[in-house]
C-alpha cells in the first residue's frame, strides 16, 4: 500500500515555467472551504448529504443475463476501502469533498490480483491540480507532481461541457455564502459591542454628573435583574428601546441566506434553517423523506453508484438502498410486506432481511411463489404419493 505513496514522493524535476506548481488552491479574495464551513446552513447542508448518504446501506449484485443476483460476499473495497477508514467514514469524505468543492479525488493504493482497486485514500482536493488542456486524456498533479491516470478515481459533481473538472459550490457562489458570513459577523458584532441599550433616562429638571449617572444606571440595572418596580423622583423619563427594523433586518437575511444556500445543494429549506412557505404536519412527513430521497439524494448516489460500479470486476455493480432511511408505521410496512409476498415479487427471507430477522430453516423461505398457491402445492394427504389406491386399480 506504501509503495504509490513512495514512488509518488520522488522529487519533481520539471520546469517551474512549465505548469502551475500551485495545487489547485482557492483564487485571491474567494471564500475558502473552512471559512465558509463557519456558516451553519452550509455546514448543515453538506452534514446532511454526508450523512444520509454515508449510513445508507450499500449493496452489490451481479448481472446474469437479463436478471441480476445478490453477492453474499462484501466486496474488498466496501469492506476496507481505506487504511484507516471504514465504509461509512470513507463515504462521508467523499461526500464532504463534492459538496465543498465539487470534486472528489481518490488515489488508488491497494489492488487485488486481477488489477481491481481494493483500497482508494481521497486526497485533498486543494492539493489536485487537473491539466483539461485535452478533455478525454486529462493530466492529473497531486502536490505538484504528475499521477498516472489509472491511479486516481476523479467524482466530478456539475461539470461544464469541455472540462474534466467540476464546478466548486463554494466559489461559485461566493457571494452568496458571504452575505451569510458577513451577517454572522455584523450580529457577532453587534452583541459584542452592547447591541442597543436597553433603555434611557433622562431628568430635566437639573444636569446629572457622571458620578449621579453611573449611581441611576447601576440602580436601575440592579431593578431590572430583580424584576421589581423602579421608584424614582420628579422629572425622570424613562424610555425602553426596541431594536430597530436596520438592526434586526440581518435575522431575516440570515433565513433568506439559508434557504438560498439549501436550494444550491437541493436540500430542503426547513432543515438547515430556511423558510419552506408551508407548514410542517405529520401526514406528510413521510412523503418529505420520499421526496428528500429521490430530489435531493438520488443524484449523489447516482455519482457514486456509477463510479464505484466501474471498479468492480466482470459483471458486479453497486446499489444503495434507500428504502432504508424510508421509515414508516408498522401497519404500513407490515401491510406492504404482505402485499409484497401475496403477490409473489419477494419471498420470505427478504422480507425478514428487511426486518432485520434470521432466514428460515431449511430454505423454506425462498420460496416465491404467492401464499395462496403454496397453500394449494401442499399435499393434503400424508399417503406416499406412489401408493396405488383402490380407485386406481
Amino acid at each position: 500500500m506504501a509503495a504509490p505513496f513512495r514512488r509518488l514522493g520522488a522529487i519533481s524535476k520539471r520546469a517551474i515555467t512549465s505548469l502551475p506548481w500551485v495545487a489547485g488552491g482557492l483564487r485571491t479574495g474567494a471564500v475558502s472551504s473552512s471559512r465558509a464551513l463557519a456558516l451553519i446552513p452550509l455546514f448543515a447542508c453538506v452534514r446532511i448529504l454526508a450523512d444520509s448518504v454515508a449510513s445508507l446501506p450499500v449493496q452489490t449484485y451481479r448481472k446474469v443475463g437479463a436478471s441480476r443476483e445478490t453477492l453474499t460476499f462484501v466486496p474488498q473495497l466496501l469492506f476496507a476501502p481505506a487504511a484507516r477508514d471504514n465504509l461509512y467514514e470513507w463515504l462521508h469524505k467523499a461526500v464532504v469533498s463534492l459538496a465543498l468543492r465539487g470534486n472528489a479525488y481518490g488515489l488508488i493504493t491497494q489492488r487485488d490480483a486481477f488489477g481491481f482497486p481494493t483500497m482508494i485514500e481521497w486526497l485533498n482536493p486543494d492539493d489536485v491540480w487537473v491539466d483539461e488542456t485535452s478533455p478525454v486524456m486529462p493530466i492529473f498533479y497531486w502536490q505538484g507532481q504528475m499521477v498516472p491516470r489509472e491511479q486516481i478515481v476523479h467524482i466530478p459533481w456539475v461539470v461544464l461541457p469541455g472540462c474534466v473538472v467540476g464546478l466548486s459550490p463554494v466559489q461559485a457562489f461566493a457571494r452568496t455564502i458571504g452575505v451569510g458570513l458577513s451577517a454572522t459577523e455584523y450580529g457577532l458584532s453587534w452583541f459584542d459591542n452592547g447591541g442597543t441599550p436597553p433603555a434611557t433616562m433622562k431628568n430635566s429638571a437639573k444636569t446629572i454628573t457622571p458620578q449621579e449617572s453611573e449611581e441611576i444606571s447601576n440602580r436601575l440595572s440592579a431593578s431590572m435583574r430583580s424584576r421589581k418596580p423602579l421608584v424614582f423622583g420628579q422629572d425622570w423619563d424613562f424610555t425602553a428601546l426596541q431594536v430597530t427594523p436596520e438592526e434586526s433586518q440581518f435575522i431575516e437575511t440570515m433565513r433568506l441566506n439559508a434557504s438560498q444556500i439549501a436550494a444550491i445543494y437541493g436540500v430542503p429549506p426547513e432543515m438547515v434553517g430556511g423558510d419552506s412557505g408551508g407548514s410542517m404536519t405529520y401526514a406528510n412527513v413521510e412523503q418529505n423523506a420520499i421526496n428528500f430521497a429521490n430530489f435531493t439524494l438520488r443524484p449523489w448516489l447516482s455519482r457514486l453508484e456509477a463510479k464505484l460500479s466501474a471498479l468492480m470486476p466482470g459483471k458486479e455493480f453497486v446499489r444503495f438502498n434507500v428504502d432504508a432511511m424510508i421509515r414508516v408505521d408498522l401497519m404500513t410496512r407490515y401491510q406492504a410486506h404482505s402485499m409484497a409476498l401475496n403477490d409473489g415479487w419477494r419471498n420470505r427471507d427478504e422480507i425478514r432481511a428487511l426486518e432485520d430477522l434470521a432466514p428460515l430453516p431449511d430454505g423454506q423461505g425462498q420460496v416465491y411463489l404467492p401464499v395462496s398457491l403454496l397453500a394449494q402445492s401442499t399435499p393434503a394427504s400424508d399417503d406416499p404419493p406412489g401408493d396405488p389406491t383402490e380407485e386406481d386399480e
